[in-house]
Parts: C-alpha cells; structure tokens; sequence
C-alpha cells in the first residue's frame, strides 16, 4: 500500500508508527528516536492508564529513560479517557517535542487516535455527567436489550449499525442523542482541523505475517502474566470500578478478574486474553486498510531502512 512520505530534502513534521499489538512498535520507535534525536509520544488508548503497565506492555521504565517518553501512564484508570482528550495532551506534547527541535514519534495500535491526529475530531459535545450516569444506571438495571430498543427510537441508524450486545457503543449512542438530541452520525460529520495533516508526516503500518504475529502475542501474554500482570489486575480489581470503564476493558483484564473471582483457573483465563488479542490485532489490520489508507505497509525487518531513507536524506 501507499502512505504518506515528504517530499525530497523535507523532514517530516513528526513520524507515526502504527501496527498491530505486539508487532515491534515499541522498540522501533526507541532505535528512531535515539538514531533522530527523538521523542516517543503515546498513541495507544490503554498504556495511558497508570494502573496498566505490564498488562498493556508499556515501554519499562529504563526504556523510558533512554529516550523522552510522553503520554504513558498519566491517567488514572478510573477516568474515561477520550480521543478529544488525547487529541488535546498530544498536542501539548507536540508543541514540547518542536520547541525542542527534536522529532515527534507518535506510537501505538489505537486507529482512532491516528484518525484523530490526521483527520481532525468530530464536534461531540462533552456529556453531561447526570445524562451519562442515568444511561449506566439503566444499563445495569434493565439490560442492554432494553437500551438498544430505546436507541432503536431515538437514533434508529445507530441501532442497526450496532450489534444489540455492544454494550459500550450503546451506552454512548444513546448518550449522545439524549444529551443533544443529535444522532451521533450527524455530530461525527462535523470535524475540528487535524493537528497533524497527513501530507506533512510520515505514516506506516507494521505489517507482520498474521501467523507469527499471533504466536508472538501468545507468547507474549505468558511472558507478562510471569512479569506479574496477574498481581496488577487484582489491583486494579481491588478498587470496584466501574467495568465500563476502558482500562477494565484492556485485553486480559476482564479474564483474569474472572480468574480472581474463582470462575476460571488462569490457564483458561490466559487462553481466553490471548485470544481476545489475537483477535483485536485482526481489527486493527481491517481498520487500517479501510479507514487509513495513507498509513504505507512494511514489513518490521523493513521498517528501520524505510525510516532512515525517509528521514536522513539530503
């Protein structure tokens, strides 16, 4: 696929790397920020959260500090932590990384950053916390059944669009236009201006092979629960969140707190998190393709002498 490369003789306003969960990203953005005088900025909306470092696989805290890291573990897991608010601390962290004359590396798997970063955001207004409050409670009260008939009134194409267990997007549709009296598609054709236009950067997408990349999720899900992921979730289970919440939401999370209740043992909770996993990786290779065609596809062994084509020519 193609992707966006600067014109000849330009650096690129920042470098955006992308990719599915446990395809090298981290560890490529490290060499490029060391190699360019760099700083890593997060872009993947579970290794913000404090709580999570060794179940998200954040970067350690020596790989943070051979290199400025930003946006890792800033958010408290008890905070539902938007795009808009993302969009908003990436910005602060751009406009550090320029000051500095350093390069901006923004890194992660989440799409809906990038598309935010690129595309700009949608005009969502904030929701009030009593509107927002009275749709959990009825969605612990009633079911999500009933919720997915009350959006199949308000906002019909949002139910359709909507699987009737999806119990997140749901809750939000049915948020928005309680809030607005605005269906949620109207709000998202309403766009603020990108912070990062993607003529100016340079995006790419790890593309590895989806076999390996799935042993190496396996087995990097066996290598976290030894480096006491089991420990961090328990707590983060400790504090009684709410399990809507995002960071409760984060792949492995919601099976080993299945294992911490005694409902599984933790060989059927790793089973169930890796594959939950793998499975998100196949999204995120479908997301990519369809709504960021700019990002351009190499493969991780090709990654670093693209990057330094790009970015050390004359």
């Amino acid at each position: 696929m193609s992707g966006a490369v600067p014109e000849q003789g330009q650096r690129p306003a920042a470098v955006l790397i992308a990719g599915p969960t446990a395809s090298g990203k981290s560890a490529l953005a490290l060499r490029l920020a060391q190699a360019c005088d760099g700083v890593v900025i997060n872009t993947d909306s579970m290794q913000v959260y404090r709580d999570l470092r060794i179940i998200t696989a954040r970067p350690t805290p020596a790989e943070e500090a051979l290199v400025p890291h930003r946006l890792y573990g800033t958010v408290d897991a008890a905070v539902n932590f938007s795009a808009g608010a993302f969009v908003e601390a990436a910005a602060g962290a751009l406009a550090e990384a320029r000051a500095a004359g350093r390069l901006p590396i923004f890194i992660g798997g989440t799409g809906l950053y990038f598309k935010a970063l690129t595309r700009g955001l949608s005009a969502v207004p904030p929701v009030p916390a009593e509107v927002r409050d009275a749709v959990r409670l009825r969605l612990d009260r009633d079911g999500v059944l009933a919720l997915h008939a009350e959006l199949a009134r308000y906002d019909p194409a949002a139910a359709d669009r909507l699987a009737p267990v999806d119990r997140s997007r749901i809750a939000r549709a049915l948020e928005v236009v309680l809030a607005t009296g605005r269906p949620l598609a109207d709000w998202h054709g309403e766009a603020s201006p990108p912070l990062l236009p993607p003529d100016g950067v340079t995006a790419l997408f790890l593309a590895l092979d989806r076999e390996a990349l799935y042993a190496r999720i396996d087995a990097r899900f066996t290598a976290m629960l030894q480096a006491g992921a089991l420990d961090e979730v328990a707590a983060l289970a400790a504090r009684g969140l709410d399990p809507l919440l995002p960071a409760m939401k984060a792949h492995g999370v919601p099976a080993l707190i299945r294992h911490l209740r005694g409902e599984l043992s933790v060989e059927e909770a790793a089973v169930i998190g890796a594959a939950d996993t793998r499975h998100y990786a196949k999204r995120q290779f479908t997301w990519f393709r369809h709504q960021l065609p700019e990002f351009r596809w190499v493969k991780p062994e090709e990654a670093s002498a693209f990057l330094h084509s790009v970015i050390m020519r004359p």
